[in-house]
């Protein structure tokens, strides 16, 4: 199997390492990803710049490219121009920190993982459940089983569809086990820091904290992996709101008259 490994955090992060060490078990690793940071950069594509490579080795790594470009852009060159003729799936991670409910939106590691399923290609993104912690062994060898599984049965993940798992940042015994969820909501507080710099010019850094979840579901993304479940959802491109089209009609829209 070949095994196209990115993420968000840049080819030399400690979590893409780990997971790409894990991949090597599974099949043949190549490894496309940002020169540098790219973290919350969402779906973005480079289309005003070219986007320049350079060759990088790893060890046990077939073959390794450090894109100056976004993480999209790092998954969309790789299949379609690099290498990844015969790529069987596209993992983006380990993400230094979750990517969990609504924040899915703005993660560059999720979005690698849409790129690898608007190509076509089984796709998973994970991601580390703390900022803290600096211990991906648990996380890689989820990525491991979950890699091995999705590719084994990958004629029952519709091909719009990703996985998106989060990791609780717990030693393996701690954790209770998988769980299939869906998507919950993450609200921040004092989202933005206002300053003054020395000339007298007003800035903003967004920051924020968030805020405790309300709900209790189990099945929502947030509760599990604050119960020390391994949170697997499936996420898909097609954000149309299927359940209120009927509703939409019945306010006239089709019969609005253009003047």
């Amino acid at each position: 199997m070949q095994i196209l490994v990115t993420n968000d955090d840049g080819i030399l992060a400690p979590g893409i390492q780990e997971l790409a060490r894990a991949m090597v078990k599974l099949g043949d690793v190549i490894l496309s990803a940002p020169m540098e940071e790219m973290s919350a950069i969402g779906h973005g594509i480079t289309i005003r710049d070219p986007i320049r490579i350079k060759t990088m080795t790893f060890p046990g790594i077939s073959q390794a490219w450090a894109v100056g470009g976004t993480p999209a852009d790092c998954v969309k060159l790789a299949v379609q121009e690099l290498i990844c003729e015969n790529c069987g799936l596209v993992i983006s991670g380990i993400n230094n920190g979750p990517n969990l409910g609504t924040d899915v939106l703005y993660s560059g590691t999720v979005s690698a993982a849409i790129e690898g399923a608007i190509l076509g290609l089984p796709s998973i993104a994970i991601s580390l459940a703390s900022y803290d912690s600096t211990d991906y062994t648990v996380a890689a060898e989820v990525a491991r089983i979950l890699a091995e599984k999705v590719y084994n049965n990958k004629a029952l993940i519709p091909p719009d569809t990703l996985l998106n798992v989060n990791v609780p940042a717990v030693p393996l015994e701690k954790l209770k086990g998988f769980k299939v969820t869906r998507l919950g909501v993450r609200e921040y507080s004092n989202i933005f820091d206002k300053r003054v710099d020395p000339r007298g010019n007003t800035y903003f850094w967004l920051a924020g904290d968030v805020l405790p979840y309300q709900e209790e579901d189990p099945d929502i993304d947030v509760i599990a992996v604050e119960n020390n479940y391994v949170s697997i959802t499936p996420i898909h491109f097609d954000l149309t709101n299927y359940r209120i089209i009927q509703q939409i009609k019945d306010l006239g829209i089709e019969e609005l008259k253009l003047k």
